[in-house]
């Protein structure tokens, strides 16, 4: 049973999860203060959450977990997924806030119906899919929480996940963007402090790294390596197309791409691309080498991992477990690894139910429909998100990154060109971006299901599915009808980024 102290320093934890979304009901007046956050967010908090968007439970668990299992070929990861803040904000994010400020837009589905000219099919399309990806992702979350849970209270993992659901479910549903940022400022605080703390003293108890890169050499001389030259994963060729899959495919994300638009000045984009990638690269690094660093202890025998299909996902925790002998102590970092997972999670949600409301209820079924009555239907439709994703995290994968991965993989193949010619190609056409985010969608879910569940192909699926998306998006624009001059104008459309 879980330890006394444990069990108060958690609740207390939570509680204050909870008073933050009571407290944060008390700024939500209309849709726009839940969705952006009244687009009041200050350079600090925006910052903290562009990194604990993508800062998510596989940061802590799978990223660990994966170098457990394969050693230095992945640690090109903690390049690519930092990268992803900073494409976002720069690439993404200097026009999209400036045309979003000015135009009202509350999420990216705004800007695609103004650009393409298409408030309905366009709009449409773009919200199912980022509610479809979306919750594929949160399945790999909840995933993460369970595991979590489970390991701290010694519960099955059925109840881990309504624990969980509970929790995150109360405070987005009342607080909206203002509960999610200011609980992300605490998670994101605890996860960096926490990191810097742990994995260091992982690192040291497993007798430092020129001996653990020793020991994983004598278990297999590929861990060692900085790429493999054989199978289907970590090679050259799966290398690139990882790359692309992380930085683009993280950084287009519904989650991600939408905090843009929530910053309260233009003028926070110039530091926080650096701040944001610098921030997560050290916490992605550390991470790693802790997972580097349990291998070399689950050898020596000094831990032992549960008997369960995804165990490796386990290692960090376990390490914890190995390194703080002092209840307190141990107890304050268990509450660091559960913010940590809790991060991302939030965030998918508040996304899900808003592009429930404002864009499929409000913008095309009842576009009369009141600021409590949207509010009313984005709340209903976290609550059954979640629902629904605890639901499909009953039967966990067996390695909680492939399940990430095949979500950002999607993403990528779904927004990224929409996305990329809609805001630099002054020739992309609505029927143009129609034809390429079907594509995308339809594409990256069967390559996906294809590459994770029947044959692995040379390149990640993401890609192919992507260069599909693309050429379709270059073939119908080419053939439709262009789009007015003025609505290029008006949306910023052209091969420029100007920050003020």
């Amino acid at each position: 049973m879980i330890e006394p102290v444990t069990a108060a320093i958690i609740g207390v934890y939570f509680l204050a999860l909870i008073a933050i979304g009571a407290w944060a009901s008390g700024k939500i007046h209309n849709t726009e203060d839940y969705i952006v956050a009244g687009r009041s967010l200050g350079f600090w908090v925006f910052t903290i959450l562009m990194v604990s968007s993508i800062c998510s439970g596989m940061t802590l668990l799978g990223v660990s977990g994966l170098g457990f299992t394969t050693g230095w070929p992945s640690i090109w990861e903690q390049l690519f997924v930092p990268l992803a803040a900073s494409f976002c904000i720069i690439v993404f994010g200097v026009k999209l806030h400036r045309i979003g400020k000015k135009n009202h837009y509350l999420t990216v589905e705004d800007y695609f119906a103004d650009r393409f000219e298409s408030p309905k099919a366009m709009r449409g399309i773009s919200a199912v899919a980022g509610i479809v990806v979306s919750l594929i992702y949160l399945v790999g979350q909840y995933t993460a929480i369970s595991i979590v849970l489970v390991w701290l209270f010694e519960i099955p993992h059925w109840q881990a996940l309504i624990i969980s659901g509970v929790i995150i479910t109360a405070y987005t549903v009342v607080g909206g963007l203002y509960a999610v940022s200011w609980t992300t400022v605490i998670q994101g605080g605890l996860l960096i402090v926490g990191v810097l703390a742990i994995a260091p003293l992982l690192i040291m108890k497993a007798g430092g790294m020129a001996h653990i890169n020793e020991v994983m050499a004598g278990i297999d001389p590929t861990f060692v390596q900085p790429y493999l030259t054989e199978g289907m994963t970590f090679t050259p060729e799966f290398l690139l197309s990882f790359g692309l899959m992380l930085t683009v495919g993280l950084a287009c994300a519904p989650h991600v791409v939408n905090n843009v638009l929530a910053a309260k000045e233009e003028r926070y984009f110039k530091w926080s691309p650096l701040i944001a990638f610098a921030v997560y690269a050290v916490v992605m690094l550390l991470m790693k080498f802790a997972g580097f660093a349990g291998r070399v202890l689950v050898e020596d025998g000094s831990i032992a991992l549960p008997n369960v299909p995804n165990a490796q996902d386990y290692i960090f925790i376990s390490g914890l477990e190995y390194a703080m002998p002092n209840l307190w102590v141990w107890s304050f970092f268990a509450v660091i690894v559960l913010a940590a997972v809790m991060s991302t999670t939030d965030r998918l949600m508040l996304t899900v139910g808003s592009m429930f409301a404002w864009d499929v209820w409000k913008n095309i079924f009842r576009p009369a429909a009141s600021d409590r009555e949207v509010l009313t239907v984005s709340r209903v439709a976290v609550v059954l998100a979640a629902g629904g994703t605890l639901l499909l995290a009953i039967n966990p994968p067996e390695m909680l990154a492939w399940l990430m991965w095949s979500g950002i993989g999607i993403m990528l193949a779904t927004f990224a060109v929409p996305l990329l010619a809609g805001l630099y190609w002054r020739g992309a056409t609505r029927e143009g971006a129609i034809a390429s985010m079907l594509v995308g969608l339809v594409s990256g879910g069967a390559l996906g299901y294809w590459y994770y569940v029947i044959d692995k192909m040379p390149f990640h699926f993401s890609l192919y599915a992507f260069l599909l998306s693309a050429a379709t998006m270059v073939v119908v624009s080419m053939a439709t009808h262009k789009t007015d001059t003025k609505v290029l104008d008006a949306t910023l459309t052209g091969k420029f980024i100007h920050l003020r």
